[in-house]
């Protein structure tokens, strides 16, 4: 059954009058659906006499900007299809906000698995290391896709990735902040000063790349599509891959999410340091000087993240409030956990 108290606020006859010029064969009436996943962009599933689609919209209220960059999410989706990294299909980009009230596109539903708990409870051992592998070479899929063929080249500013990376998440944790946390400001202050020397890679990265922004084929290992493109620029792959090591070092369960103090070896999942070795194998890289930099940078950035979910939660524009609450209240943990990190450097 929808959730009428959720998608209240999508008017549907506008979305629906919208939609019937512009997507070949698309009919009413819709039913909608409001996933829990989607903290910043609020996504709906639009069940259809003519089909099921996605919409992902920005959220109503005054916004961070930059953030909620729906535009970018539909080009880079658009870019990919037909390439080695999944992805559903786009149909439309609407920037007009007086259709709904913020801009959206919408996009095919795609009938796959989800998998929100990285222990992979519901698969048997064999399953999971597939599971595990494939993300992985998902992942180093998206940062050999060649970005002058795909017209992603301009996708994202040149320089050092690291150093524009920690200023824009810098200024929008200061500009979300509820609360004094000293230990994000020690973070904040040891990664301005640790930046790498720029080594030359330039790909396309996620920006949020973890298990549950993918969906996997129902009767097969294979990656279906990977979502949640929004923080998706071009820059240094190894943020991605340790954004991964970053959400498995979480405690297991439907907060944490991660794979702390699990028997990994006993379920069939891989170390950390087994993933790691088979992405540098995918992509020919010999190995990884400094990991934990980049680990550091993942537990700053994801806190800073965290804190917006929070500020719209306490100013009544989060998607999912009180799951949003219960998010942000994990700051000071991200903060903790990657100044450990960088004490690892």
């Amino acid at each position: 059954m929808p959730d009428h108290a959720q998608t209240a606020q999508l008017n549907l006859d506008a979305v629906q009058s919208y939609l019937t010029d512009r997507i070949d064969g698309f009919c009413g009436p819709i039913t909608p659906h409001k996933f829990d996943i989607g903290q910043s962009n609020p996504t709906f599933l639009l069940d259809t006499p003519s089909g099921k689609y996605v919409l992902r919209r920005k959220p109503p209220g005054v916004l961070l900007k930059s953030a909620h960059a729906v535009d970018r999410e539909f080009r880079v989706q658009s870019a990919l299809m037909g390439s080695d990294v999944p992805v559903a299909k786009m149909h439309l980009l609407c920037e007009d906000d007086s259709i709904i009230g913020s801009a959206f596109y919408v996009m095919d539903f795609i009938d796959g698995r989800s998998f929100d708990d990285p222990r992979l409870p519901d698969l048997d051992a064999q399953t999971r290391a597939q599971v595990m592998d494939e993300m992985n070479r998902v992942l180093a899929a998206i940062h050999d896709v060649d970005l002058g063929k795909t017209g992603l080249d301009d996708y994202g500013p040149s320089g050092n990735y690291y150093a524009r990376q920690i200023d824009r998440f810098t200024k929008q944790y200061q500009a979300t902040q509820t609360q004094h946390i000293p230990q994000m400001d020690e973070l904040m202050d040891w990664l301005a000063r640790n930046i790498p020397d720029d080594d030359g890679q330039r790909s396309l990265v996620h920006g949020d790349y973890r298990i549950d922004n993918m969906l996997f084929d129902k009767t097969s290992p294979r990656c279906a599509a990977v979502l949640d493109w929004e923080l998706s620029t071009t820059g240094h792959p190894y943020a991605d891959l340790a954004a991964v090591i970053m959400q498995w070092s979480m405690p297991p369960g439907s907060d944490g999410r991660g794979l702390a103090g699990v028997d990994r070896a006993g379920l069939g999942l891989p170390s950390d340091q087994a993933f790691v070795d088979a992405y540098c194998a995918r992509r020919g890289i010999a190995g990884i000087d400094g990991f934990g930099f980049y680990l550091a940078f993942c537990f700053f950035r994801m806190g800073a993240i965290l804190q917006g979910v929070l500020k719209r939660a306490l100013d009544g524009n989060a998607s999912n409030p009180d799951r949003a609450m219960k998010l942000g209240a994990q700051v000071p943990r991200f903060a903790q956990h990657g100044l450990a990190a960088a004490g690892t450097v």
